[in-house]
């Protein structure tokens, strides 16, 4: 029988969806019934484990599955010795206080001596004591928002991605505590060489993808004079890739833009005289 890495995704909500479309990116075929709970990928050794995702750190810990995908937040509040791989960039939220609007609110001190309601006491904790700050928690797991309406508490502490549903609740975000996004984790020691083996080969995959996301495939023509300053100006992964054109003057030039410099470097190579830039996005990139 092959061996398979078993990985441990959020069975429903954006983190799911985010995690699956990733896995996906990496060329891995899989099926698409949400009603399935467990599945095997096609074309690749990894099997999946659909769960909810505040249980996916004890899985990976006790082995029920190899590795998983979870967010930051659930894997410091539960402080299971795991160990995190890799941070993935999506899913991004933040823990933050917020209070009632008639709440006198200037710092966190403000919170000294109050009740706050929350899913993540552990987290929340060792902020305030870091600061030297008395408070009670008020264990919620759910529908935190609505808890000082109903005098459970004062204010709470909870995830934020919009602060639409803090505001429907006539809360307002005050401070963020901490900022959370999805993470890949695995035990410390995994003990089979095989799965290792398969989970570097999804790493590689995935670092790929991501690494792909960060840049922009550009081509262009010049007037070959300027080259040596276009080389200077867009670099590339070792130099640009250059072809000369039947015009003996002009020449096509090919390489890759960080995301973050693409509109200065297409203002930059208007000005040198480029011609006909094309752009396009790029699946999946290695060095």
């Amino acid at each position: 029988m092959e061996t398979t890495l078993r990985i441990a995704i959020q069975k429903s909500g954006r983190l799911s969806e985010q995690s699956l479309e990733l896995i996906h990116s990496c060329g891995i075929k899989f099926g698409c019934d949400s009603r399935v709970l467990k599945e095997q990928a096609t074309n690749f050794p990894l099997e999946f484990l659909y769960v909810r995702d505040d249980d996916i750190p004890t899985y990976v810990r006790d082995g029920v599955a190899d590795v998983g995908i979870v967010g930051r937040n659930e894997y410091d509040e539960q402080a299971i010795d795991l160990k995190m791989i890799m941070d993935l960039g999506f899913s991004k939220c933040r823990l933050s206080v917020a209070v009632p609007q008639g709440f006198d609110y200037k710092d966190l001190h403000s919170l000294e001596g109050k009740r706050i309601a929350t899913s993540y006491p552990h987290i929340l904790g060792n902020v305030l004591d870091k600061q030297n700050i008395k408070a009670t928690f008020v264990r919620v797991a759910g529908s935190v928002e609505v808890t000082p309406a109903v005098g459970i508490a004062d204010c709470i502490c909870d995830l934020v991605s919009t602060g639409t549903t803090l505001a429907a609740n006539g809360l307002r975000e005050v401070e963020c505590i901490y900022n959370s996004s999805a993470i890949l984790i695995c035990r410390n020691q995994m003990g089979n060489i095989k799965k290792e083996e398969i989970l570097k080969r999804l790493i590689l995959r995935i670092n790929a993808v991501q690494k792909a996301a960060n840049y922009k495939y550009i081509m262009f023509n010049l007037p070959e004079k300027h080259l040596a300053s276009v080389a200077k100006i867009v670099g590339g992964m070792k130099s640009p890739t250059v072809t000369r054109l039947m015009d003996k003057d002009w020449i096509s030039v090919q390489t890759v833009v960080e995301e973050d410099r693409f509109w200065e470097v297409i203002e930059q190579l208007k000005m040198l005289g480029a011609q006909g830039i094309l752009v396009t996005a790029i699946e999946k990139m290695t060095e």
